[in-house]
């Protein structure tokens, strides 16, 4: 049992299975239905085609109960601290019902970075507080120095956009419209953050009547006692699979690119120690936080480890105050992982994705028919902006990337998708070209891109954008550009990611791994391609008939094969 506990002790044992399961999923159908609904009222692609959201319900003492099953892992660390946050700011007295409130700081409020607005509202049963109805939104755009809020080149905060401690959007029920006003006046496109806003608000408002109607049935303290007992026994359940890793002491350290303001090659440390089921993560040998904006809030940090325990021992276990109260975290302020203000974290998926590869490397002895090779390692966003000519309207497309999913002991990585904290979904080429005035010219995966091994990794993604009868302004964020995601038990490392500007005459220049604004004209691409991942076994290993399939399937070119394969063997041999 965890030490907090909301109910009486009879009442938890009064608590029978079948209602403890009845209510567990009814709260896991409240956060559902709040994802679906924000998502299809959500004005931006970045929600309503990406699903970049998250929904969560959690409980008077800010204990993340339950969130929606298509949230993202990294969003666990943004609704905690946006709890954690209010909790010592408000004393519970001084909530009252319609309140909504909202923040995004890293540093003041909990956040993880700008872009993710972090809402929550109370719900109250007859006067009691019962918890809190959360969701978290990428928008698009908050303002700074470069449309979309994520180009390499900031230094500080204050260049990433509007920051936004914990404050009253809503105060019993009644916008406070000029804050709201501040909010829209300091950003771009502001009627698409208004409708982004607009969704968020009606999935607080919808979880809050399903919440209400859920305590119409049951008690306040019978639903208090499922919170504990949901957190209990997620906490149980990870704690007794943690006992699969052998008691010894694991180490691994892998980089980051750079930092896109000059600093390259920058160490992230881990020392994993496991004894009787006990796991303490110590990080503190990692670099020192950097002047570019892939630094680390210590909450996104604890998110990413969580997700990568889970991942490697227990998928299925449920995404709540369980999971983050089950290990030990070591890290030192003003670090990478634990970066301190006035650091910007823009970037900070891609810092999030190699804490996964560095913990997936460090116990890849200990539980070898569990993990994976490096993958793709990255969040690769890509930014376009300008003025419609349709409309004489400014526009601006924001798109995160996925690329390959790393070897596994008993099959191949994946090929093109979004891996580890990240779980948005693909922006389809329809959508592009029907909301902006781009034309996607190709979008296909990247040839020979995966790690090759007994099973190879997944393959890259690669898209070319043409701007329609207008110039547009570019920029992006890549990781795994400079060094290659690595392979496991001999298996090769998959091919890194680029950026590339094509001139009108077809002359090709190779982009910074995270370029500030540049210029793009009607008569040129830009073409993005993601990395690949690593390999899993030695590719002498890979059977005939694999070989065969690889061949056929068109994504490996018979040089590749041949390679790494040996003599390539014809496709319908």
């Amino acid at each position: 049992m965890t030490a907090l506990s909301l109910a009486s002790e009879s009442t938890r044992r009064e608590l029978d299975p079948i209602t403890l399961e009845i209510i567990s999923n009814a709260l896991r159908s409240v956060t559902d239905e709040m994802f679906a609904a924000l998502m299809r009222s959500a004005y931006s692609t970045n929600i309503k085609e990406r699903h970049d959201h998250s929904t969560a319900f959690c409980d008077k003492a800010g204990r993340l109960i339950v969130q929606a099953d298509q949230s993202l892992p990294i969003h666990i660390a943004s609704m905690t601290g946006l709890m954690n946050t209010l909790l010592k700011k408000y004393d519970l007295s001084e909530i009252e019902e319609g309140d909504v409130f909202v923040a995004n700081d890293p540093h003041v409020a909990g956040g993880t970075h700008l872009p993710d607005i972090n809402l929550a509202e109370p719900v109250f049963v007859d006067g009691e507080l019962l918890g809190f109805i959360c969701n978290i939104a990428h928008h698009a755009d908050v303002g700074g120095m470069a449309p979309g809020s994520m180009a390499g080149g900031m230094s500080e905060i204050y260049q990433e956009g509007l920051r936004i401690p914990l404050v009253r959007l809503f105060r019993k029920g009644e916008l406070q419209r000029d804050l709201f006003d501040l909010m829209l006046l300091n950003v771009r496109i502001p009627e698409e953050r208004r409708g982004d806003y607009y969704a968020q608000i009606a999935a607080c408002r919808l979880g809050v009547r399903r919440m209400k109607e859920i305590a119409g049935r049951y008690s306040c303290e019978t639903l208090n006692a499922v919170f504990d007992e949901i957190v209990s026994r997620t906490e149980y359940r990870m704690r007794d699979v943690l006992k699969e890793i052998p008691d010894g002491t694991y180490s691994f350290e892998d980089v980051m690119d750079d930092d896109g303001v000059g600093t390259f090659d920058i160490p992230i440390r881990l020392t994993i120690t496991a004894k009787n089921g006990e796991l303490t993560f110590d990080f503190r040998e990692t670099a020192p936080q950097v002047a570019g904006n892939i630094n680390l809030p210590h909450n996104a940090t604890q998110a990413a480890v969580v997700y990568a325990l889970k991942a490697l021992l227990d998928p299925e276990i449920p995404n709540n105050q369980g999971v983050l109260d089950c290990c030990e975290i070591l890290t030192k302020e003003g670090t990478l992982v634990h970066c301190t203000f006035p650091a910007p974290v823009a970037a900070r998926a891609n810092t999030s994705q190699r804490v996964i590869d560095v913990i997936i490397g460090a116990l890849t002895e200990a539980l070898p028919e569990r993990v994976v090779g490096a993958a793709n390692g990255a969040n690769t966003t890509a930014v376009f902006a300008g003025i419609d000519p349709r409309t004489n309207r400014h526009y601006l497309y924001f798109e995160t990337l996925g690329g390959g999913f790393g070897g596994r002991a008993d099959r191949d990585g994946k090929d093109g998708v979004q891996v580890h904290i990240t779980n948005t979904s693909n922006l389809p080429i329809e959508a592009i070209e029907t909301e902006y005035p781009l034309r996607v010219e190709s979008y296909g995966f990247v040839e020979d891109s995966g790690g090759a091994g007994r099973y190879r990794g997944g393959l890259g993604l690669r898209r070319v954008i043409r701007p329609v009868d207008h110039d547009c302004i570019f920029n992006g964020a890549g990781e795994r550009f400079r060094h290659q995601p690595w392979g496991v038990f001999g298996g090769q490392p998959g091919m890194s990611g680029r950026f590339q500007h094509i001139s009108g005459s077809g002359d090709a220049t190779l982009l910074d791994v995270k370029p500030a604004a540049i210029k793009v004209t009607r008569q040129e691409t830009l073409v993005v391609e993601t990395p690949g991942s690593g390999g899993y076994g030695a590719p002498s290993e890979r059977a005939r008939e694999q070989v065969r399939e690889d061949l056929a399937s068109g994504k490996f070119t018979p040089e590749y094969i041949k390679r790494h394969y040996g003599e390539p063997v014809k496709a319908d041999n």
